[in-house]
């Protein structure tokens, strides 16, 4: 597949570069988003008769198939292809034929991962705080259980006084 950004260039990007550009290894990470991204967009492009409706309906069939292949871990993501989105089309165009490079018709490629990183961000926000959560309610529960523990308190890294272990833990 011919590179989006490589028009102007007559030779091929050195392997060395190509290797040292590419994302695929950690943005493989973003193929849901990626996937769901390019539904919702397909499905505009209908809407605002952009696509014929067979189209949309071709495009999005191509995309659930390239989630399944994924998730059953036979798509094969390859570093050649850069990034997820490149592996991505590269793999929906093979289903589809042609119409599937209409779907970046009125979308960027900085869209596509503004947005791709905004609903991946907004997943892992959420394990956070339910990790950040767990973790507080962890530390109530070791201070109940060692309410009456003393431990040495610190200043200047020299013990200072006696604390309650409960405190400590509380504190944060």
């Amino acid at each position: 597949m011919k590179k989006p950004w490589g028009g102007r260039f007559k030779h091929s990007t050195d392997e060395m570069m190509e290797s040292f550009s590419a994302s695929i290894s950690f943005d493989k990470r973003l193929y849901k988003n990626d996937i769901q991204g390019s539904i919702a967009h397909c499905r505009m492009l209908a809407k605002c008769k952009i696509l014929k409706p067979q189209e949309a309906k071709k495009i999005v069939g191509g995309l659930n198939k390239i989630l399944k292949e994924i998730k059953s871990g036979k798509f094969k993501f390859t570093e050649r292809l850069e990034d997820i989105h490149m592996n991505i089309e590269n793999r929906l165009t093979k289903l589809v034929g042609a119409v599937g490079g209409k779907l970046h018709t009125a979308r960027s490629r900085n869209d596509q991962v503004c947005l791709d990183i905004r609903l991946y961000l907004r997943e892992e926000t959420g394990r956070v705080i339910d990790q950040v959560n767990l973790l507080g309610q962890t530390l109530v529960r070791l201070a109940k259980k060692h309410a009456a523990f003393i431990i040495p308190g610190y200043t200047h890294l020299q013990r200072a006084q006696p604390v309650l272990l409960a405190h400590h833990l509380l504190a944060y």
